[in-house]
Order: structure tokens, then C-alpha cells, then sequence
């Protein structure tokens, strides 16, 4: 499916699609859930904050897990924010009406929308990086070893901008072929077959959104570490 032939509208020379506006929704559902379950926080929380509160906890051990405690507990914000974006995007398109009402698509299965995020994380590894180990010691450790600097140089630049096209495509090329594959067996098998898949999606929506910030923590892991 063509991205072009969802365009809704243009902003000047911005054009509009069906998944940007699916993302502004997702963006005002989740800042007003946020609000509401932070809003009143009580010692004996309501259903909204005791599900905000069982998230952010397992959300901060996995973390901590791949980071280990100071930078899971340093940086969690960024990661957090990315997986719940991201898994809630993935699960938009098991909604009703996904990719078939005007106006309403999957945001990941959109490569622009994948290449945007990868860019952020992109910028949020060095800018961590360069925060932890300084501006001159962090570029300095791409050319380690120094007597081979002239070798590991130019390959340690080339693998950090092919990083955010594989965080790009992978999350991309995964969603669309998902989406892709659920909408040809509603058209073979109208009955049955759709539901099943409908429910593996709910566990492969979930992993692609672990694995895209799973490669990320290792990413400034490896950014933020000292030599």
C-alpha cells in the first residue's frame, strides 16, 4: 500500500497521512491517560493508577536488567516513552477499521513513521553518550584502538548510521508484512483463521516494541559505558 495514496491533507508542503493523524491520536489518548492516572496519586490507588503503577514497575526491571540500575533508572523516561508509543501504535491496527476508514492506519506499518523514531533514538544514543563520557572522549572511542584508527574509524561511523536503518526497517518490514498477511486471510478464510491471527498478534505486536528498545538500550549501553 502506498503511502502517497493516503495522503489527507497538506500542512504547506507537509503532506498529511492517514498514519499521522492515527499518531496525533494515539499522542492525545496517551497524554490524557497519563494525566488522569497521575493527576490524584493516593496511597490506596484507584484501578487507572494501580495499572500505570504495575507498568512503570515491570517496564523499570526489564530495564534495569538490560542497563543495570543507574542508567535504567537515569534514562527510563526515554525508554519507557519509545515502548509505549510503539506497542501502542502496533495495537492500533487490531482496532476495527484499521487501514480501511479514512484517516485511521498503522503508524509502523508506514516507514516514515519507523524512520522518525529511529532518528530519535539515533540522536538520543549520542546525545547520551556524549552526556556520560564527554564530547572528546566519546568520539575518541571510535577509533579505538588508536594504532588502528585509521581502519576502525570510518567502520565504527558506517555501522552507527546503518543502526537507526535497521531499527527502521526491521520494525517497519515486520508490521506492514503482518498487516499485510491478516488482511490476505481475511479474504481467504473470512472465518476462524483471522481470529487466531489476531491473537498471535497481540504477542507479536508486543515483541516487536520489546525488540526495538531492546537494541536501543544496548545501543547507549554501549554509548554511555566508560572504556
Amino acid at each position: 500500500m502506498e503511502e502517497a495514496s493516503n495522503v489527507l491533507f497538506r500542512i504547506g508542503p507537509l503532506e498529511v497521512t492517514s498514519a499521522v493523524t492515527t499518531m496525533w491520536a494515539i499522542i492525545l489518548v496517551l497524554t490524557v491517560l497519563s494525566w488522569l492516572a497521575t493527576r490524584r496519586l493516593k496511597e490506596v490507588p484507584g484501578p487507572l493508577q494501580s495499572a500505570a503503577e504495575i507498568a512503570v514497575g515491570k517496564l523499570r526491571d526489564y530495564y534495569e536488567g538490560l542497563l543495570g540500575k543507574r542508567n535504567a533508572r537515569k534514562y527510563f523516561p526515554v525508554f519507557a516513552t519509545f515502548f509505549i508509543y510503539i506497542i501502542v501504535c502496533n495495537y492500533s491496527g487490531l482496532l476495527p477499521g484499521a487501514g480501511h476508514v479514512k484517516g485511521f492506519a498503522l503508524p509502523t506499518a508506514s516507514l516514515s513513521v519507523t524512520a522518525g523514531l529511529a532518528t530519535v533514538a539515533f540522536f538520543t544514543t549520542h546525545v547520551i553518550g556524549i552526556r556520560e563520557r564527554g564530547l572528546k572522549h566519546y568520539f575518541l572511542s571510535f577509533a579505538q584502538p588508536l594504532y588502528l584508527c585509521f581502519l576502525m574509524l570510518p567502520l565504527n561511523l558506517i555501522e552507527q548510521f546503518v543502526r537507526p536503518a535497521s531499527l527502521a526497517l526491521r520494525l517497519y518490514g515486520n508490521m506492514y508484512g503482518e498487516e499485510t498477511v491478516t488482511e490476505n486471510l481475511y479474504e481467504i478464510f473470512p472465518i476462524g483463521v483471522p481470529l487466531i491471527m489476531n491473537v498471535l498478534s497481540l504477542l507479536f505486536c508486543m515483541l516487536q516494541a520489546m525488540v526495538f528498545t531492546m537494541l536501543l538500550s544496548i545501543y547507549v549501553s554501549e554509548a554511555a559505558e566508560e572504556e
